[in-house]
C-alpha cells in the first residue's frame, strides 16, 4: 500500500515535537524548524541522514524492527505511537492484510454473539459498551444505552461517538471536557487508520468529519495517536447530572479489532449514587412505556 504521505506527516510531527533540551543536544540560534533536525534524529538512531530522510519521506518498505526501534527510539514514541510506525510499515510492505485480518465492513452487520450480549447485560454496577476502532457502539449493556441516550437519540450520529463528538452540538453539554474528548476520538481514529488502511467505513467516517467539522480537521491535522486502555471521565448526564467514571477497555480476543469499555464509579461517591439512580430510571422507563419520554 501507498501511504508514504501518512508516513512523511506522522514522522515530521514526531520530529517537531521533541526539543533538542530534550535530548541534551544545543538549541542554537539559527533553527528554522521546530524541534529536532533530520541530521539530530539521525544520529540518536545510529543511522546515517540519508537512510533517515528517505524513511521521513514516507519509504518505510523494508525497514528491519531494529531500524523501526531506532526510529521510535530517538523520537521517543510511547507505546500508542511506536505501535502506529509499526502498522504503518506493515502497511507500507503490504502485509497487513496478514496480520489483521478483514472485519465486516460496516457496524450495522455485525451482531454479538448471545454469551457476548449475557456478559454485558450481567455487568449491572456501569455502562459497559462494545466499539470498534471507529468508535461505533456496537452492542451495549441497559446501563449503557440510558447513559449514552442524548448519542442513541440522534439517528445522524449512526451510534458513532466521533460523529457525536464532532457533528452534534448535544456532545458539548455531555462532554464538560469537550476538548479533550474530541483529542481522545481523533487520537483512536489516526490509530485505527494506521491499523487497518484499507476499512472504507473509516475512510468515509473521516472524509465527513473532515468535511463538516474544522476542530476535526484541526486536531487530524496533528497525526497524534491514542490507545485507549484506562482512566477517568467526567460527563453532564440529562437526567443525573454530573458524573467521574472510570473506564477499563478490554480487546475482545474472539473479534479482532473489538473491545469492551466499562465504566464504574468510586464506591460511596456521589457518582456511584447518580449511576443507581439512571439505573433506576431505566428500569422504570423499560418497565412501564408510558413513561417513557
Amino acid at each position: 500500500m501507498d501511504n508514504r504521505e501518512e508516513v512523511r506527516e506522522f514522522l515530521t510531527s514526531r520530529r517537531a515535537k521533541i526539543t533538542p533540551e530534550q535530548v541534551d543536544l544545543p538549541a542554537g540560534s539559527r533553527r528554522r524548524v521546530p524541534g529536532l533536525r533530520r541530521s539530530e534524529v539521525a544520529a540518536l538512531a545510529d543511522m546515517s541522514v540519508e537512510y533517515y530522510a528517505k524513511l521521513e519521506r514516507g519509504n518505510l518498505a523494508g525497514a528491519s524492527p531494529a531500524v523501526l526501534e531506532a526510529v521510535a527510539r530517538a523520537l521517543r514514541l510511547d507505546d500508542a505511537e511506536r505501535a502506529h510506525l509499526l502498522n504503518l510499515a506493515r502497511a507500507a510492505d503490504g502485509s497487513d492484510a496478514l496480520t489483521h485480518p478483514r472485519r465486516r465492513a460496516a457496524a450495522r452487520q455485525w451482531t454479538p454473539h448471545r454469551s457476548l450480549q449475557w456478559t454485558l447485560d450481567a455487568i449491572t454496577a456501569g455502562p459497559a459498551v462494545v466499539c470498534n476502532g471507529r468508535t461505533d457502539i456496537l452492542a451495549a449493556n441497559p446501563l449503557a444505552r440510558a447513559f449514552y441516550a442524548d448519542l442513541l437519540a440522534n439517528g445522524d450520529n449512526q451510534r458513532n461517538l466521533a460523529r457525536f463528538n464532532f457533528l452534534d452540538p448535544a456532545s458539548r453539554r455531555f462532554y464538560p471536557d469537550w476538548e479533550l474528548f474530541g483529542d481522545m476520538a481523533v487520537a483512536i481514529l489516526r490509530r485505527e487508520a494506521g491499523r487497518d488502511p484499507h476499512d472504507k467505513g473509516l475512510h468515509d467516517l473521516i472524509g465527513e468529519l473532515s468535511t463538516r467539522s474544522e476542530d476535526f480537521r484541526t486536531r487530524w491535522g496533528a497525526h497524534n495517536v491514542r490507545r485507549h486502555g484506562t482512566g477517568t471521565k467526567r460527563f453532564r448526564h440529562s437526567a443525573v447530572g454530573d458524573l467521574t467514571l472510570a473506564y477499563e477497555s478490554l480487546d475482545l480476543a474472539a473479534e479482532p479489532g473489538l473491545s469492551m469499555t466499562i465504566y464504574t464509579a468510586e464506591p460511596g461517591s456521589p457518582s456511584e449514587e447518580g449511576l443507581r439512580l439512571l439505573a433506576s430510571l431505566a428500569a422504570t422507563e423499560n418497565a412501564d412505556p408510558a413513561v417513557r419520554r
